[in-house]
């Protein structure tokens, strides 16, 4: 799937390497890191007594965050990967990953749309540097920070920062099940209804990417009354161009608009290019 495969239904096509689920007796399964902080692979092990499940079902040969028995060589029939591609070896990773991987997943806000360290994309890798390190000659790092799909066939991008471990489980079980995920390509806007949520922008004026941000969280901030920062990305469909005026009428400044848009998924083509209009 390409950078809006989180819709309904959305069908997995194996990689090149793909081997049937169902002929072994225990499929593999191989988590992975790139630039990220953890938090999605930490959702996996937050599942508590549902991963006892999830382990009986699958033989995980390669989680570092959990377990120092590795096998890294794989083959895996699943493959579920963290983090953008922020460095060289990266590109050298992702892509031994893909060729020794059936099905590719790519977990987090990071994996699907370069994450918090895409911001780096709008500006001048050097001006960001400088700052920051005392020798930045020294550092080794790509020029951009960018999604997983954009360097290999991904089968399925799960979102979220995190991601929800509900979602997660459905994705693995439909994966060992051979059928479609089931995740909702509904917006924030409708969990929200669901718990009963005043609206934050209608009632306080507070900028929210809830019409147009996929729900997963379960609209956790703006039951704390926060707008929503867009942590699952884009819906399919979402028409940012009419929430940005909205936001505009309601006095919020085209400065804090294109920050709202530019934000943990503001890489994404949706949100990135409703964030250049506001520059």
């Amino acid at each position: 799937m390409g950078n809006n495969g989180q819709g309904t239904g959305a069908s997995l096509n194996p990689g090149s390497s793909a081997t049937d689920i169902r002929t072994r007796p225990r499929p593999r399964l191989g988590v992975f890191k790139l630039a990220s902080c953890d938090g999605c692979q930490l959702a996996l092990l937050d599942c508590e007594d549902a991963l006892l499940a999830v382990a009986e079902a699958l033989e995980i040969i390669h989680f570092p965050e959990a377990s120092s028995n590795m096998a890294e060589d794989g083959p895996f029939d699943i493959a579920l990967v963290e983090g953008s591609i922020s460095a060289p070896e990266h590109l050298e990773q992702i892509r031994a990953i893909r060729e020794r991987s059936g099905v590719l997943v790519t977990i987090g806000a990071c994996a699907t749309s370069g994450g918090l360290q895409a911001l780096r994309n709008f500006g001048e890798l050097d001006d960001f540097a400088r700052p920051i390190y005392a020798r930045p000659q020294d550092l080794s790092t790509l020029e951009t920070s960018t999604p997983i799909a954009e360097h290999v066939k991904v089968d399925f991008e799960l979102r979220g920062c995190p991601i929800d471990k509900g979602q997660l489980l459905e994705i693995v079980t439909a994966l060992l099940k051979k059928r479609r995920p089931e995740i909702r390509n509904e917006s924030v806007c409708l969990d929200c209804k669901r718990r009963g949520n005043v609206c934050v922008m209608v009632t306080r004026g507070l900028p929210c990417l809830g019409p147009v941000t996929v729900t997963g969280c379960g609209a956790i901030c703006p039951a704390m009354g926060r707008g929503c920062y867009g942590c699952f990305g884009p819906k399919e469909g979402a028409n940012t161009r009419s929430l940005a005026q909205r936001m505009l009428d309601l006095g919020i400044t085209k400065d804090e608009v294109r920050r709202a848009f530019r934000f943990i998924t503001g890489y994404s083509e949706v949100f990135r290019e409703e964030s250049l209009r506001h520059e």
